[in-house]
């Protein structure tokens, strides 16, 4: 936020925060556009002014996407920037197979990426891709440092990236980025997010395979959100304290694989919806013996409570 709120001062605009759009619908962890559009209309309505619309590529939690064409439509009708947090999902991009979660990106304003995540580019690195022209990044956040930053180079000085970087030189993630591109090339870097799909593909058709194994939702990306319900708890859904019962499932798996040193698998709520795993099944290494050792562990250390 801070980039837009530094580029809105410097132009001298008075912006205000519009809170009514915090309260947008979600279907399945997406955006709805057509709510989108009712409440940017109702904002103007009473004399706010909305400036951005933030989409995200893959969600943390369900790896949702938001739909950014329709999106896009909303934004260019009311004139707003279009920001997409792609950091986890875009590198689907790569992926001939995939990339259709992200129709639409290309009529963005602004994209952030982090190639560290799904293609395991060393720690860290994140890129912001804008469609501006005029040297955005540099207006707001050059410092102007003579003694760092000398503009009689021999080359375009407008290649010097550390005076348009939040981070000014302490980071060349670019440098990162290309030598691993560099390296397996575009077709590897393909290859490691159709693998991902085809991991979680084998493990929620396993997961369906065995009783006890129950999904929030099928997945849309490469995070498997489940519940482990013990034989104890099995068909006892309708009973008063079940909810209550099945929170306490995740946390109690979690502390028994963690003393162990098999595993360590995330949980969380969300919403109504009370503690749940979430797997998110990505490396290259991986195996579907991996896999296969990560539902049998789940059952070991569940199958008692």
């Amino acid at each position: 936020m801070n980039l837009w709120l530094l580029y809105i001062q410097k132009q001298k605009f008075l912006i205000i925060l519009n809170f009514h759009l915090c309260s947008l619908i979600f279907f399945r962890g997406r955006m709805i556009p057509e709510d989108l559009d009712e409440k940017i209309t109702l904002a103007k309505s009473q004399g706010t002014v909305p400036f951005l619309v933030s989409c995200t590529s893959g969600t943390t939690v369900q790896g949702a996407f938001d739909p950014l064409d329709r999106i896009a439509d909303v934004c260019e009708k009311h004139k707003l920037w279009m920001h997409v947090d792609a950091a986890w999902g875009g590198s689907v991009l790569f992926s001939k197979q995939h990339r259709h979660l992200m129709k639409g990106v290309d009529r963005a304003n602004s994209v952030g990426w982090n190639p560290h995540k799904m293609l395991l580019a060393g720690l860290q690195c994140s890129v912001l891709l804008l469609q501006d022209t005029t040297n955005l990044l540099k207006r707001c956040h050059c410092a102007n440092a003579s003694y760092l930053f000398q503009q009689d180079k021999f080359y375009d000085v407008n290649l010097d990236v550390g005076d348009k970087s939040v981070q000014c030189s302490r980071k060349v993630d670019c440098l990162k980025l290309w030598l691993m591109w560099k390296a397996v090339g575009s077709a590897g870097l393909e290859e490691r997010v159709d693998k991902a799909f085809i991991h979680v593909r084998y493990l929620v058709e396993e997961m369906k395979k065995r009783e006890g194994f129950q999904l929030l939702r099928e997945p849309e990306f490469v995070n498997v959100c489940f519940w482990f319900i013990p034989p104890s708890m099995r068909g006892k859904e309708g009973h008063a304290d079940y909810q209550e019962r099945l929170a306490k499932v995740a946390p109690v798996i979690k502390e028994r694989m963690m003393k162990q040193g098999t595993m360590m698998v995330g949980y969380q709520p969300l919403g109504n919806k009370v503690n749940f795993f979430r797997v998110i099944a990505f490396s290259p290494l991986l195996s579907k013996k991996d896999m296969d050792f990560f539902l049998d562990e789940i059952e070991r250390l569940g199958n008692d409570l």
